[in-house]
């Protein structure tokens, strides 16, 4: 069963998929669009593009697990996405994910206009990657 995964940004929203088997997270070239709107067509078309049957979308929380203006941003996102595809839709704690995903670049020397667009597709991998240790 491949599984998507999004990291909804203001400016960029970064996808991963996961292998047949849901084992492992690959990254997705990430949208760069800033239409809300826009994002949630494209993120349901490439779903349909994968076959993905499930999709986690990375949920901003804040550290002491409450819910801020871009937490509801978020859950405003998943029902609009949820309108235009019949694929359940988990949200899953990102918390500290796009963190991780610049210590990577930091250790594998990513540097420059490589490393902005590569960050939210990155930590949509961390987000996929966490969920798919926790079924496991």
């Amino acid at each position: 069963m491949k599984i998507m995964a999004i990291d909804f940004g203001d400016s960029r929203t970064g996808f991963a998929v996961s292998d047949a088997l849901g084992f492992s997270a690959q990254t997705l070239d990430a949208c760069k669009e800033k239409s809300f709107k826009k994002v949630a067509e494209y993120a349901a078309a490439l779903s349909k593009d994968l076959c993905a049957e499930k999709i986690i979308l990375g949920f901003p929380k804040n550290m002491n697990g409450t819910i801020g203006p871009r937490g509801e941003k978020t859950k405003r996102f998943a029902n609009y996405l949820e309108t235009l595809t019949d694929i359940p839709i988990i949200l899953w704690d990102e918390r500290l994910t796009t963190v991780s995903a610049h210590q990577l670049m930091n250790e594998t020397n990513v540097r420059g206009k490589k490393r902005k667009n590569s960050v939210d597709s990155i930590s949509a991998a961390y987000i996929l990657q966490g969920y798919l240790d926790s079924i496991r």
